[in-house]
């Protein structure tokens, strides 16, 4: 009896093992680079969600408060003019601001825009954490995908309290605009709304950032997207599965019972015959022209749903912060790194004879302040490769610190302007360098052309001629004229 016990309990483990291993492959398609991939793309999905929520929470927070205090200055200043109408328009401002702080820290759940991204990435965590086969048995890697999931829940939250925020300060902002545009307050209205819009786009930004996957990420919702059983999956529990009931298997219970009660096409078609039929004559023909207007009001409707910044990402809705008597900053909404160009440029410069040669070899760093205007610092390096056909050798013939502004001037023209100081003596180490009496300034004016490129490290081709306005006093003295060669890694 113990035996046959023994032999019922190796079968039960067999085919238990079995029906796992045939999930695993189910699920990875045949492969176990699935099974590898949990452990980073949790790591990644956390820290992403977590960076992003962070942000989202301080730029919202100074939202309020850029708002709240713009209202209390403009309220202020009214007051010495005209006391009574200053109660009147902010008698319960603040009042506002705290009832919807209150709703914001209430745990009731708004839905405010649908984000096809954040739903990938929520709902390939809620996969995988019911279905902990395709994770490593280790608890620190269960603990990482309990990690992963709440921190993209509270991303979740945060961006929908985000839309809140945004739709409370566009109304205030309409209010403001309705109640002192004829009292001489254009100018902090105008201040409000540049606040606001680019508040609005710096939203936009960070949803943006949730679609650009980093390797990790993409690799595993790509092998995930694959499986039939995780389609099947994202169709039941995704988010728009909770907002659309999404087509299903008839054989499902549950997609049987979402149709009970409603009408087949069969019985519709047989009503619609007998109203038309009992209408008399004219019937047929006044049934088309109601379906014709129904049809019009659909499409109408349609086309409000697909404007709607709650819909898709929500990229230039009608119901956007429009920039209203300002022209915006793009670069305003990005980081400090982002803003950041980072470039190496390329100048040959050839003495009386054909040798000795020299090279500069520059890099660069620029700050974008602005879509046209570019500052920026940056050293070169001065090689020399020797005095003949006989004699070709390597040396340092000097080095150069450099700053300089570019401003756009048309399409692909620049304006360049710099400040240079060079040091155009051969030197040997670097100690030589410290005598400044040996460094010549330059000052340059001219013309830069850019020119896109397709490549995987230059991303940007810059020709520039450059007139040295300093080089007239310069002993010895340096050509005026300068031609470099650049290139932009972004």
């Amino acid at each position: 009896m113990k035996f046959n016990c023994l032999i019922l309990l190796v079968i039960v483990a067999l085919l238990a093992g079995n029906a796992s291993a045939q999930l695993a492959e189910r699920l990875s398609g045949g492969s176990d680079s699935l099974v590898a991939m949990p452990s980073n793309y949790l790591t990644k999905v956390s820290a992403k969600a977590n960076q992003l929520e962070e942000k989202l929470d301080k730029k919202s927070e100074k939202a309020l408060n850029e708002m709240l205090d713009a209202e209390k200055r403009i309220q202020s200043k009214l007051s010495k003019i005209d006391s009574s109408k200053a109660k009147q328009i902010f008698t319960d401002g603040e009042q506002k601001y705290k009832n919807l702080k209150e709703k914001l820290t209430s745990k009731t759940k708004v839905f405010g825009q649908y984000i096809p991204s954040l739903d990938t990435l929520s709902t390939s965590l809620k996969f995988l954490q019911q279905n902990q086969e395709l994770l490593s048995k280790t608890k620190e890697v269960k603990e990482k995908l309990d990690k992963a999931l709440a921190n993209v829940n509270g991303l979740e939250d945060k961006l929908q309290q985000a839309e809140q925020i945004k739709v409370f300060l566009k109304e205030r902002k309409e209010y403001l605009q309705q109640q002192l545009q004829q009292l001489g307050f254009a100018k902090e209205l105008k201040q409000i709304n540049k606040q606001l819009y680019y508040y609005n786009q710096q939203l936009n930004e960070y949803k943006s950032l949730l679609k650009d996957h980093e390797k990790a990420e993409r690799k595993a919702i790509e092998l995930l997207s694959k499986t039939k059983f995780f389609q099947d999956f994202m169709r039941k529990n995704s988010m728009l599965a909770s907002l659309f009931r999404m087509p299903g298997d008839p054989t499902d219970p549950s997609y049987t019972a979402s149709l009970a009660g409603l009408q087949t096409r069969t019985q519709v078609n047989n009503l619609i015959q007998r109203q038309v039929a009992s209408g008399g004559p004219g019937a047929q023909a006044q049934f088309r022209q109601n379906l014709q207007q129904g049809q019009s009001q659909l499409n109408e409707l349609k086309e409000k749903l697909l404007k709607s910044p709650s819909f898709g990402n929500g990229g230039g809705g009608s119901d956007d912060i429009m920039a209203q008597g300002f022209k915006p900053n793009n670069q305003k909404t990005k980081s400090f790194l982002q803003r950041l160009e980072y470039g190496t440029n390329i100048q040959t410069q050839r003495a009386t004879y054909f040798f000795p040669v020299t090279t500069d070899l520059g890099l660069s760093v620029g700050y974008k302040l602005n879509d046209k205007s570019v500052i920026g610092i940056g050293a070169s390096y001065k090689m020399g490769f020797g005095r003949g056909w006989n004699n070709v050798e390597f040396t340092s013939e000097g080095a150069g610190l450099r700053s300089y502004v570019d401003w756009k001037l048309k399409g692909s023209i620049w304006i360049s302007g710099g400040y240079e100081m060079n040091y155009r003596t051969t030197f040997k180490n670097f100690a030589q360098l410290q005598d400044m009496t040996a460094w010549q300034q330059s000052g340059l004016l001219g013309l830069s052309k850019v020119i896109d490129v397709k490549s995987k490290f230059f991303k940007k081709t810059k020709l520039q001629l450059l007139w040295d306005f300093l080089s007239y006093r310069q002993v010895p003295g340096t050509h005026p004229i300068l031609f470099r060669i650049g290139y932009n890694m972004k």
